[in-house]
């Protein structure tokens, strides 16, 4: 009987992934086609509009199946070491705010870990091999890295045949060669990160963007960390030149800062085309947000998933006042 399952099992498995599955790393790469959305830490708030109507842990399992269902495109997790040299998905530098437990992650063993369960769920947090397995040929996932874990993180990939269906990235500095060149991201997608302090001035950001996508290994988009006008003008552009997606957080800040947002998650829920809608009329491609459902719901009603095309404004045209989210850890 067990071998009769067997086989049943595994075609199972290979009727639930979905039937796009083989085309993600491709829109990836393909900056025309339509709009990007990315789950920070995955699927974990409610999505009425989508029969989702209660909360699941972030950074969970449960979170990224709740992404696949919604159809959402890349879906963004946090990566950790423990103490003995497990790479798990989660957050915090401590296990205090997202768990039953208590004690910094570097302190704890795998199967201390294991037996600590997330807020809002009834499952501890996943290893990044685990995620990865569930993830494989069913959704792109963005790795955080929080330490220097690229080469390890890199290996889970390889181990579990998951190397088409993630993206690292990390921060590029004005005059380093090509990230993505390195031996490490050789079969592996990498997206540089931008940010405002790369730079004295913007035209030096945009350089940054020109000589990352300059390398033999193709990127497929350049991620913008805290950006003001004049500087999301020059990656902007330096991105269209060099065909490939401009990539934005609209993570709400805390605080007085937040409050006053004009281009974030909280002025998106409030009118999305002012806040999402400006900046992907800007050239914006990705969009990373706490509120995928809701900007699923936009995109569909503007037309703008897809094969759909995008119509860029001038590089002359006034951009929003910041973007790319802050500077603080996401």
């Amino acid at each position: 009987m067990r071998f009769v399952a067997f086989p049943i099992i595994l075609a199972l498995a290979i009727m639930a992934v979905p039937a796009h599955a083989g085309a993600l790393r491709d829109r990836l790469y393909d900056p025309a086609d339509g709009v990007l959305v990315v789950a920070h830490r995955a699927c974990h708030r409610p999505a009425p509009t989508r029969g989702f109507e209660t909360a699941v842990p972030e950074n969970s399992l449960a979170a990224l199946e709740r992404c696949v269902a919604l159809g959402v495109d890349l879906v963004e997790i946090d990566v950790r070491r423990t103490r003995d040299g497990v790479l798990v998905v989660i957050h915090d530098a401590k296990v205090d705010r997202t768990t039953d437990g208590k004690g910094r992650i570097s302190d704890l063993t795998l199967t201390q870990i294991q037996a600590l369960r997330l807020n809002d769920g009834d499952e501890p947090p996943p290893t990044l091999e685990a995620l990865l397995r569930a993830a494989r040929g069913r959704i792109l996932v963005n790795i955080d890295l929080k330490g220097p874990y690229a080469a390890e993180a890199a290996a889970v990939a390889h181990r579990v045949d998951a190397t088409d269906w993630v993206l690292f990235k990390a921060k590029a500095g004005l005059g380093a060669p090509p990230i993505a060149d390195q031996p490490l991201y050789r079969d592996l997608a990498f997206m540089p990160m931008v940010a405002g302090t790369a730079a004295r001035r913007a035209r030096g950001l945009g350089q940054i963007t020109a000589l990352q996508a300059s390398g033999d290994h193709q990127i497929p988009a350049v991620e913008m960390v805290a950006l003001r006008r004049q500087g999301f003008v020059a990656v902007r552009d330096a991105a269209r030149a060099a065909r490939i997606r401009v990539w934005t957080n609209t993570l709400a800040e805390k605080g007085l800062r937040g409050m006053l947002d004009q281009s974030g998650d909280r002025r998106a829920l409030r009118d999305p085309h002012q806040a999402w809608g400006r900046l992907i009329d800007q050239g914006v491609s990705i969009v990373q947000t706490d509120h995928p459902a809701v900007l699923l719901d936009y995109l569909e009603r503007r037309g703008l998933r897809g094969r759909a095309s995008i119509a860029v404004a001038d590089a002359g045209s006034p951009p929003p006042a910041s973007s790319g989210g802050s500077s603080r850890s996401r």
